[in-house]
């Protein structure tokens, strides 16, 4: 993702700047004009110092309810979901461990937990503490879509191992599609309805909280933008969490069954690998196994099929396939274009779930 030029900042504080000049200029006494520059000036340091105390407060409700994982050599950042033990976290923090050390915000020596359960799928998984120490504060989940943008947010976590860290930005963008890559440890994941911020997400930060400023957790921190010009590093001020509603959905389903049972997530039913056509560009998604009783076989798709378009989406790879689908829900019915034996055709399938 390529990075804005500073020119729009400028511009957009000089047009601030314009503004301000005008409001305070033009005709009337002139003691009444240096009256209300008063005013303002003394306004300013005033809302200046309520925000401040708001992000204080908020900092000093949430910070006690985000901890750091250890797991094996890898750092990350988890919050607590309920007064029982269980932490939430990305999927890509546990990784393949089975056990974690867990530091509290209070600098108390590390405690044990272990794996609950991951569902890589959605990037999420619950560890458990093996001992759930006194004052053990959950923290409180809001409803992710009252979220706004330009809404002011806190990221809270440990980037590169600094615990109880706090960054600060707004709400970018609601309702992003994101596919996250292998490399680095990501999980290959689509997640749909993702918060776009402005708030620092550094590595560590996965798994800690964006919280709002009534202190409720709005989303958790997974990944940051990279800008392929910059040789792939992270694309400044722009990351990405994934929103409470779906966190809440899968931890609930964690906590309460030791895994995923309703995961609400469209699925075709296949395995499948990304063709190339004769340019060698990406040409579609090729079906190489078709689960029985699956959505793809009800509707008659067969293994050497090649999917070209779902909906109104291009198809021509797993992650395209894989965001298409992110935007539906088991039950909808979608028509699929596939090319078999060099003739284009077309069906409607039914979504299952995956």
């Amino acid at each position: 993702m390529r990075v804005l030029r500073t020119r729009v900042m400028v511009t957009s504080a000089a047009a601030a700047l314009v503004a301000l000049v005008a409001g305070c200029s033009g005709g009337g006494n002139g003691d009444d004009g240096e009256r209300a520059g008063r005013s303002t000036t003394q306004a300013a340091p005033a809302a200046a110092s309520d925000l401040q105390d708001d992000y204080q407060k908020v900092i000093k409700d949430v910070l006690p309810s985000v901890v750091q994982i250890e797991a094996g050599d890898s750092l990350g950042s988890g919050v607590t979901y309920d007064d029982e033990g269980h932490i939430v976290t990305n999927a890509h923090v546990v990784g393949n461990e089975k056990s974690f050390r867990v530091t509290t915000a209070t600098g108390e020596q590390p405690l044990t937990a272990k794996l609950v359960s991951a569902y890589p799928e959605q990037d999420l998984a619950v560890i458990k503490l093996d001992t759930v120490p006194k004052g053990l504060k959950a923290a409180d989940f809001g409803d992710s879509s009252k979220v706004e943008v330009g809404q002011i947010v806190l990221a809270m976590g440990s980037p590169l191992g600094l615990s109880s860290s706090v960054t600060q930005g707004i709400v970018s963008a609601t309702g992003r599609t994101v596919s996250e890559g292998r490399d680095g440890g990501g999980t290959g994941a689509t997640i749909a309805n993702m918060v776009q911020t402005s708030a620092a997400i550094n590595p560590g930060n996965s798994g800690g909280a964006l919280v709002d400023l009534d202190g409720r957790v709005i989303g958790i921190p997974t990944l940051a933008a990279t800008d392929p010009d910059m040789g792939d590093g992270a694309a400044p001020g722009i990351g990405f969490a994934i929103p409470a509603s779906m966190v809440k959905t899968v931890a609930d389903q964690i906590v309460k069954s030791g895994r995923v049972t309703d995961s609400g997530r469209a699925a075709l039913g296949i395995t499948a690998r990304t063709v190339l056509g004769d340019d060698y560009r990406p040409a579609g998604v090729a079906i190489v196994d078709v689960r029985d009783g699956g959505a793809a076989d009800k509707a008659g798709l067969r293994p050497g099929d090649i999917l070209t378009v779902l909906g109104d989406t291009p198809i021509t790879t797993l992650t395209s396939l894989s965001e298409a689908l992110a935007a539906d829900k088991p039950g909808d019915k979608e028509r699929v274009t596939y090319v078999r034996d060099g003739d284009e055709e077309t069906a409607e399938v039914t979504l299952g779930e995956m």
